[in-house]
């Protein structure tokens, strides 16, 4: 037998490891709290980025961990010239209060605030602030533009926002719309929201170019804001020259689509699956509201209505069950993740979704304090924020400016431009969208009151506008958010027992889980409450009730939430359902007596009310993750035959994770008990799941791994097809497939023309310094197949379903 290469796997590993926490990573500078500098006293910033400090011209680094609320001096760091800090602040001063009082809470909220106040008509424009320079402490005055007063209703009637918009406008203008780019289509947007005559030829000059534009790297991205903004022109101006530029980026966009109904970085493989990172959320809905408008422009073609339907489909599955996440995952905890909530609501609103785009409106005004993190950046939270919000309503949009003015004053500079402001400290931020102009982003809540652009409200809003009390309510949702301490949020720490339980029948996901969370963290008699929200005919407290018993964990009576739970996987409701699987396995051992019926669910399909097959995707991380899985780890005194049947549509299933669970199954059966699902094992290796392809090859190199534990001879050529050595996550792939044919013996010798080849390939390969290490295990299979000696006897699927 030949040896084993195990420093080489370990290496593979090691490597997906690296790759894993890369993408998800926070800077170096966030991966803990720096400690808060005292500027007057010599302290140091920790390098992290600036902000501008709204019309005053200066910018000041303020400390920043996960959110501002511990800051008490803002350090600046330049002065524009001719500006109105030019000849008052200096870099290195440090503000440390204004109005003639230091800073008592958030510096960077206060310093905001105040410069709201001094923008007032009654005010003169004159910010009053506390200067440290040099160890000597003064009150200076910093004169800024009037700008007038917030309205009660602002955006909406309001001087003030009109003014803003006019004057950002005109910096659009004045910068010019040289090249197609995401920002220029939105600041082109914004232009085009004014109907001014004077910003017409610019705009049929942009949208000649766009009508032009084709993108392959990232294309994704580019299209759907190039598309939105094309659409929207010609649905204003009626220029019928862009019309074919339009349509073949439509449908351009449209055969990009996976078969799924999403798309990732760039359009699908010609196998209609996602490359790549897989899915991603944040460019597929606005390619999906980009069509919408197109076909609203007079695009009709059925393959762009195909992709409409279909991720429709994808993404209203997340209705009351959480935000929409990053790609073909489970919910967002949270109400908001970069501003996905807020554009499926203008996306379900344009499609006359009622029920859809209330929820999801909804989410989007509680996310108020949620805008300042999200993947790679905050550029699209800000964007959809507004827009998102205004589906439920101008009470909604009026109570939300009300929480967040104060931001949009801040990052409004001294010309009218708006700078990218980016993260906090400690969210993940990559500075990908450092250099973008973001003058478009904020002024698209401006814009809002003229109803001139699809995207801000121009065709009748599906919602019924929110009451003034619901509009409280969903407030009220997003209070609590910061884990920082902060006078004016209400800590999930600080609530009551029975506020707490009330949260349980929340209308909010957030809400519910974070009330389930912290009712898990308390000693208390929690149980017969919440199994009687549990009996209830309340959907949300059903939905609470489920996540609650699976934080109390081995609390109370074990036996009685598990009988409750079990009796919650027959529910008509597929949302309790998963919510009950997932309950179950939190409850761990105990739990175990419930895997019959969670099996029987996983293996009774409904293709009609879940066509994707989520509640069987959720039920088998339920069942079948090695940690936290109920029978991951062992198999013990579990049906085989019902086993099987639920292994079957496990690896059918949709998303490659789930997929990938089910393999924990293979260690435990033996080959007696595998062979009757052998060709559904076969197939999960030769077709990969059409979702979640980070995830996807798990099941397919678990696969190969049992088809040589059990000698059979197809999975030699298997382990050659599914190294694909131009896909991404090719190393820990290459190498488990090189360990798993080394398995072989001297019975690989039939593949040692492609193995040779293979060498030959990867030489090749433009990283092939990277694959150094691949490549000399190769060589090592190569050699040892090549003098191995003996006999290995080998099966074949066919001969096994035919014997």
């Amino acid at each position: 037998m030949i040896t084993s290469k195990k420093r080489v796997k370990h290496l593979a590993f090691a490597i997906l490891a690296v790759v894993m926490i890369s993408f998800h990573a926070v800077p170096s500078s966030a991966q803990r709290p720096q400690p808060i500098p005292d500027f007057t006293r010599g302290g140091k910033t920790d390098g992290s980025h600036d902000w501008t400090l709204g019309a005053t011209g200066a910018r000041g680094w303020i400390y920043a961990w996960k959110h501002t609320a511990d800051a008490r001096q803002i350090l600046i760091t330049r002065v524009a010239r001719n500006s109105p800090s030019d000849g008052i602040l200096e870099r290195g001063d440090v503000i440390l209060g204004v109005e003639g009082e230091p800073f008592d809470d958030d510096a960077r909220i206060q310093f905001a605030r105040a410069l709201t106040q001094a923008e007032r008509n009654k005010s003169d424009g004159i910010l009053k602030l506390i200067r440290w320079r040099n160890g000597q402490t003064e009150n200076v005055e910093i004169r800024v533009p009037v700008m007038g007063t917030y309205s009660d209703t602002a955006p909406y009637d309001c001087e003030k926002s009109a003014r803003i918009l006019e004057q950002g406008c005109d910096v659009i203008a004045e910068n010019g719309l040289r090249r197609v780019s995401i920002s220029n289509n939105i600041n082109a947007l914004v232009l085009l929201a004014t109907e001014n005559p004077k910003y017409r030829p610019m705009l049929a000059d942009y949208a000649r170019k766009v009508s032009r534009y084709y993108a392959d790297s990232f294309a994704t991205w580019y299209y759907g804001y190039s598309i939105m903004f094309l659409a929207e022109y010609a649905l204003a101006t009626g220029d019928e020259s862009v019309m074919p530029g339009l349509k073949r980026l439509a449908l351009e966009a449209a055969h990009g689509q996976s078969k799924v109904g999403s798309w990732g970085h760039r359009f699908a493989l010609p196998d209609g699956r996602v490359g790549g990172y897989g899915c991603m959320n944040s460019p597929g809905i606005p390619l999906t509201i980009s069509m919408v408008l197109a076909r609203e422009a007079g695009v009709d073609h059925p393959d762009v209505d195909l992709a409409i339907t279909r991720s429709a489909r994808f993404l209203r599955w997340y209705v009351d069950k959480g935000a929409i996440p990053y790609g073909d995952h489970a919910p967002w905890p949270g109400h908001e993740d970069n501003g996905k909530c807020s554009m499926v609501a203008v996306l379900f609103d344009l499609l006359g979704d009622a029920e859809a785009a209330s929820f999801f409106s909804k989410m989007a005004t509680a996310a108020y304090d949620e805008r300042e993190r999200g993947h790679t950046g905050i550029f699209f939270n800000i964007l959809w924020a507004i827009p998102g919000v205004s589906r439920c309503g101008p009470q909604a949009v009026n109570s939300y400016w009300r929480e967040q003015s104060w931001y949009y004053d801040l990052a409004r500079g001294w010309d009218g431009y708006y700078r990218y402001q980016g993260s906090p400290v400690g969210e993940e931020e990559h500075g990908k969208y450092a250099d973008f102009d973001s003058t478009g982003a904020y002024l698209l809540a401006y814009a809002l009151p003229l109803k001139s652009l699809y995207i801000t409200g121009k065709k009748p809003s599906s919602v019924r506008p929110l009451t003034k009390p619901e509009v409280d309510e969903v407030i009220a949702a997003g209070r609590g958010f910061f884990e920082t301490k902060k006078k004016d949020r209400f800590r999930y720490h600080l609530r009551s027992d029975s506020d707490l339980l009330s949260g349980l029948s929340s209308w909010s996901p957030p809400v519910r889980k974070r009330s389930a969370l912290e009712l898990g963290k308390r000693k208390g008699n929690y149980q017969p409450g919440i199994l009687k929200l549990l009996a209830s005919d309340d959907r949300y407290s059903q939905y609470g009730a489920a996540e609650a018993l699976g934080q109390l964990g081995r609390h109370g009576d074990v036996t009685a939430s598990v009988s409750a739970l079990t009796d919650a996987l027959e529910a008509e409701d597929p949302c309790l359902r998963i919510l009950a699987g997932e309950a179950l396995a939190s409850l761990g051992r105990p739990a175990r007596p419930a895997v019959p019926k969670m099996l029987e669910r996983l293996a009774n399909t409904d293709p009609e009310n879940d066509p994707r097959g989520m509640e069987q995707r959720f039920l088998c991380f339920s069942l079948f993750d090695r940690r936290g899985g109920l029978i991951g780890e062992s198999i013990d005194g579990v049906d085989r035959e019902l086993l099987l049947r639920a292994v079957r549509v496990g690896l059918q299933n949709e998303d490659g994770r789930a997929r990938g669970s089910v393999g924990s199954v293979y260690e435990h059966l033996t080959y007696e008990e595998i062979k009757p699902i052998l060709p559904a094992i076969h197939q999960a290796i030769v077709e990969p799941a059409p979702s979640g392809i980070m995830f996807a090859n798990g099941i397919r190199l678990s696969g190969v791994a049992l088809l040589a534990k059990h000698r059979i001879r197809e999975g030699m050529p298997l382990c050659i097809q599914i190294m694909e050595i131009e896909k991404w996550g090719k190393k820990k792939r290459i190498a488990e497939c090189l360990n798993t044919l080394e398995t072989y013996g001297a019975a690989a010798r039939p593949v040692l023309p492609e193995l040779r080849q293979l060498e030959k390939d990867l030489l090749a390969h433009s990283e092939s310094r990277m694959l150094s290490p691949i490549i000399q295990q190769l060589r090592d299979l190569i050699r040892d197949v090549e003098n191995a000696t003996g006999t290995v006897k080998l099966r074949s699927i066919t001969e096994t379903q035919a014997g």
